[in-house]
């Protein structure tokens, strides 16, 4: 839990300003697991379940790397707390817990993660850089309508973008990095909230920098189709 703790101060953390409320809402939905705590309690030896179920595709960002191909589970445990469980083949392991009544945790680790790949890559401060997706967090959006398929029908859903570099001190400095898209959809028809988290960064001028993408899309949970 304290991993989740520490990743809420430090991107949600915050109140939006009156302005900005909308962006940081639709990211930060609170209660977006309140339908799936309502629920009736899992039966006899099924609690260890992962209720929701997204695959994570994440593209190398240079030609010599691979990239990863997990699912992540959501598990809502007998503490009332949400837990992650990343699944790489027959592998996994724990991402980390936190408090079910906040919200998904999903956002943060989808953040982090972008954070943490560009920043290797780039080798920029992932401090600066996590600043500066805060700061975009409290300001106006990108946010268009568009529709997802949940099990047999589709529903309206909303895709929110910020583009934290666009207008960046040091946009000169950061190469194709400056061009990183966070794009999240959301509806309050999807399971959890979040139907698609992506960041991409375009490619570069050179073979050698094939650009990068770190999508997350829910797969399973309230009939939800891909």
């Amino acid at each position: 839990m304290r991993v989740f703790l520490l990743l809420l101060a430090l991107f949600g953390g915050s109140t939006a300003p009156l302005s900005a409320a909308e962006t940081y809402d639709l990211l930060f939905r609170k209660g977006a697991l309140a339908g799936l705590l309502a629920s009736p309690p899992p039966a006899a030896g099924e609690e260890g379940r992962d209720i929701l179920v997204y695959d994570r595709i994440v593209s190398p960002l240079k030609k010599d790397e691979s990239g990863d191909t997990d699912t992540i589970g959501l598990q809502l445990t007998s503490d009332d707390n949400a837990a992650l469980i990343l699944h790489r083949g027959p592998q996994m392991r724990m991402i980390g817990t936190f408090p079910a009544s906040v919200g998904n945790p999903l956002i943060m680790y989808f953040l982090e993660t972008a954070v943490a790949d560009i920043a290797k890559q780039s080798g920029g401060s992932p401090f600066y850089m996590r600043n500066r997706i805060k700061e975009a967090l409290l300001k106006d959006a990108e946010i268009v309508p568009v529709s997802v398929r949940i099990g047999d029908r589709d529903v309206a859903a909303r895709q929110v973008t910020i583009r934290p570099f666009a207008e960046d001190k040091a946009r000169g400095q950061m190469g194709r990095f400056a061009e990183l898209a966070l794009a999240v959809t959301v509806s309050q028809d999807v399971p959890g909230w979040y139907y698609s988290l992506k960041a991409s960064v375009p490619e570069g001028s050179t073979p050698a920098d094939i650009g990068y993408s770190n999508a997350i899309t829910l797969t399973q949970g309230g009939n939800a189709k891909p």
